[in-house]
């Protein structure tokens, strides 16, 4: 059972939850997925949803690719979710640290995906660490982006329909990472 831990609420009613647990038990209309730009999905989180929602995914993940080319930072994909009860997966591709300009990257990839599940109507959406399994992204760097992009998002973005956002971290280093950030975090939101 997935765990709320915090929550955010942002000036026009949107709400950012950190919340422990698994990202596709989550009650949510769409998930990021943690992706590479080819929309391989083989380990991590990636493999798990590739694994759970059925072949289906990876189908439509390679049709995509077929159609658009790679997956950038900034343009996330979306398919369906197959077997797992969302309405879409939004394929994002962080970057591997030490490529470069990865805070950059890691922005454009967390922002792409608010914008995407926006333009898709989206009302809910969880989202995991992005990069900060197998392509390396320090967590504790990596949270003060994607905090940092959330709240971006919702200032530029206050009528979107996106209006809740779940931070879902899976395992316990992550998750005590990322709570250290939040409350450095959170106290400058106040300010």
């Amino acid at each position: 059972m997935n765990t709320v831990l915090k929550t955010h609420p942002f000036p026009a009613g949107q709400k950012l939850e950190i919340v422990e647990g698994d990202l596709t038990q989550e009650p949510v209309e769409a998930i990021v997925n943690a992706a590479n730009s080819h929309l391989l999905h083989g380990g991590g989180v990636a493999g798990v949803i590739a694994r759970r929602g059925g072949p289906r995914v990876q189908e439509e993940s390679l049709a995509w690719v077929r159609q658009h080319g790679p997956v950038t930072h900034a343009e996330p994909a979306f398919t369906g979710a197959g077997n797992l009860p969302f309405r879409y997966i939004i394929h994002a591709v962080g970057p591997v640290w030490g490529e470069g300009d990865e805070d950059t990257s890691l922005a454009s990839a967390v922002t792409g995906s608010l914008v995407l599940a926006n333009r898709l109507g989206v009302h809910s959406l969880a989202m995991p660490a992005i990069s900060t399994g197998i392509f390396g992204f320090p967590r504790q760097r990596a949270a003060r982006v994607i905090y940092t992009s959330i709240a971006s998002f919702f200032a530029s973005e206050p009528a979107s329909t996106l209006d809740q956002v779940r931070l879902t971290l899976y395992d316990p280093r992550s998750v005590e990472e990322f709570l250290i950030i939040y409350e450095e975090w959170e106290r400058v939101q106040s300010q």
